[in-house]
């Protein structure tokens, strides 16, 4: 699985339906192209699946429902269930309309000594590049200062458009976005009673590193989009 991820950006969501998610489709195409990951894959979507952490009070949680201007999440997330695929640990943190993204990779045995808040060895690193050290020291700050643990398994189908030339934009449409409570350090992709919060329609995510491009606000114009 091929890490996209732009760690600075701007973000613009949409709720849309199946109809409005071709239009998009053929729309960004003239601009986008399948992300590595997205490419060759039927409808252009592969799995996507994440672990949410939060404290007792569910306090990220709630700064989320109320909006505030700086806000932080902890998530693993995953892609399938493989016990030889990577974790990622990531903090997404929003200060105002920006948001910033860290990320360190593990192998997934590494991921309970995290959990408890123990940082993983060398040979149990995926990257030990600086940014990815890091990213897991101050995962396990934050989860620690929060008694953060897991409470929610989410997932979705992902088709992902990017630039050809770089990632300064980003178009995602999520589709099937469900969720289900879960308590245990263990990643998996079933789920036994999941919920789907937006019914039947999809999340259309714009992702930008600087302006907002004139032909993505076009586009919003064009379909009708709501917010």
């Amino acid at each position: 699985m091929q890490d996209q991820m732009q760690t600075q950006r701007f973000e613009r969501k949409y709720y849309i339906t199946e109809r409005q998610a071709i239009q998009v489709r053929e729309f960004v195409r003239c601009y986008l192209q399948p992300d590595e990951n997205s490419d060759g894959r039927p409808d252009y979507s592969y799995p996507v699946h994440s672990l949410y952490l939060d404290s007792d009070e569910l306090m990220t949680y709630w700064a989320t429902v109320h909006c505030e201007k700086k806000r932080f999440k902890l998530r693993v997330r995953y892609y399938d269930d493989a016990p030889e695929s990577p974790l990622f640990f990531e903090i997404k943190r929003r200060e105002n309309e920006c948001v910033l993204k860290q990320r360190g990779v593990v192998h997934r045995p590494a991921a309970a000594l995290l959990l408890a808040g123990q940082l993983p060895g060398p040979e149990q690193l995926v990257s030990n590049t600086p940014h990815h050290l890091a990213a897991l020291q101050r995962f396990c700050y934050l989860m620690q200062q929060l008694g953060a643990r897991p409470r929610m398994h989410v997932a979705y189908m992902r088709e992902a458009w990017v630039s050809s030339q770089g990632n300064s934009v980003r178009v995602t449409m999520d589709r099937q976005v469900r969720g289900e409570t879960q308590h245990e350090a263990v990643f998996h992709t079933q789920m036994t009673q999941p919920v789907f919060p937006f019914g039947k329609q999809h999340v259309l995510e714009l992702k930008f590193t600087d302006r907002f491009p004139d032909w993505l606000g076009k586009m919003v114009r064009q379909f009708d989009l709501l917010q």
